[in-house]
């Protein structure tokens, strides 16, 4: 339930604004923690805190990059909390599915899908000079993310 109700609120909330909230995602990362701390997650504190840190670290390339947000990062963090470690790899891996399909979807939507799939192209062999092209406003290429990282954790939890 507090997934659930975390993710769709960071979801909307990054539809709206193109922001994730810091104070939605300690939120959710504090409420891993008790969760765990009062056995309702079913994991321990130690797991709570190192799903967070494993949420943390797998997002942090696409950020490195420039193709995620810190939002993104932080949510995923937050994901990890919640869920632990193990559910944090399988959300992340869900999420990337997900935002693949969704990225070709926008991109489709917009009339860009040549672009895209350059650009993902170029990302893969020259990620610097990608960073640039990713984060220029002008050429429509950005949306967000919040959606795909909701969607892959709440798949990750129904497929256990």
């Amino acid at each position: 339930m507090t997934l659930a109700v975390g993710v769709t609120l960071a979801s909307a909330i990054d539809i709206r604004t193109r922001r994730i909230p810091n104070v939605l995602t300690a939120l959710m990362s504090a409420a891993g923690i008790a969760l765990a701390a009062t056995g309702a997650s079913g994991i321990s504190v130690g797991f709570a805190a190192l799903g967070l840190v494993v949420g943390l670290l797998v997002m942090l390339p696409g950020h490195a990059l420039g193709a995620t947000g810190a939002g993104d990062v932080k949510l995923m963090a937050a994901i990890g909390a919640i869920v632990g470690p193990g559910m944090a790899v399988n959300a992340f891996l869900f999420t990337a599915l997900t935002g693949g399909l969704l990225a070709l979807g926008v991109a489709v939507l917009r009339g860009r899908l040549a672009a895209t799939v350059a650009g993902t192209r170029a990302l893969v062999t020259a990620p610097a000079e990608a960073r640039q092209a990713i984060e220029a406003p002008a050429r429509g290429n950005r949306f967000a993310y919040g959606p795909a990282i909701a969607i892959g954790s709440m798949l990750a939890v129904i497929f256990r």
